[in-house]
């Protein structure tokens, strides 16, 4: 192991890319809570925006960025 303390380790995202995610997709997924708070038994939409809001949270992370099989590995 070389004696470079600069460099992430292998299979470990660095601090501003995690944070980077982190804060969008937390903000997706509290616009999906927030979009509750207008549902009625009339109106359906913001129940269609809280799924799809919360689809996108977890889906975009897990696929695109492709986070979901970092985990574990060294």
């Amino acid at each position: 192991m070389s004696s470079n303390t600069t460099q992430t380790p292998r299979g470990e995202n660095s601090l501003a890319s995690s944070i980077a995610l982190f804060v969008p997709m937390m903000l997706l997924f509290f616009g999906a809570l927030y979009s509750l708070s207008f549902l009625t038994l009339g109106n359906a939409w913001p129940m269609a925006v809280c799924l799809g809001l919360f689809a996108l949270a977890f889906w975009i992370p897990q696929t695109i960025t492709g986070r979901s099989d970092s985990a574990g590995e060294s």
